[in-house]
């Protein structure tokens, strides 16, 4: 059995409206420069849906409501550093207000059609993310 790193918990707010999907630039490691739904780690004593509504808000600007579940699942990686193991639970959102801006470890964010998605520099596990929106 291989040991590696501690998994860390992360969550994604996935807000789609009218055939678009609310996605940011990764800032930072991991995936930094790549595209994926707003999201990052929960904190001790924070909620799941608590922590998206954190994230995407820090990230974008917006203040969503975060509903059920749309997918999740493990992301791992070897670095030079010695790697990575999240479990990311991420959850349908929309918004309730706020104004649309790259904030903390966004470097932009946007809506993008769902279509046009798929074109992006995506994380990985948007990818599997995409395919469960079809």
């Amino acid at each position: 059995m291989t040991v590696g790193p501690i998994p860390i918990l992360g969550v994604g707010a996935v807000t789609v409206r009218d055939g678009e999907i609310l996605l940011v630039r990764r800032g930072q490691e991991p995936g930094k420069g790549k595209w994926a739904v707003p999201g990052g780690r929960v904190q001790g004593g924070e909620r799941l849906r608590e922590a998206a509504a954190r994230e995407a808000f820090e990230e974008t600007g917006l203040r969503l409501s975060v509903g059920a579940v749309v997918w999740q699942g493990e992301v791992r990686a070897q670095t030079a550093t010695g790697g990575f193991h999240y479990v990311v639970v991420d959850f349908f959102a929309t918004v309730d207000g706020g104004a649309l801006r790259a904030g903390t470890d966004a470097a932009e964010a946007r809506w993008v059609t769902l279509e046009a998605a798929g074109s992006l520099d995506l994380v990985p596990s948007m990818r599997d993310l995409l395919e469960v929106l079809r």
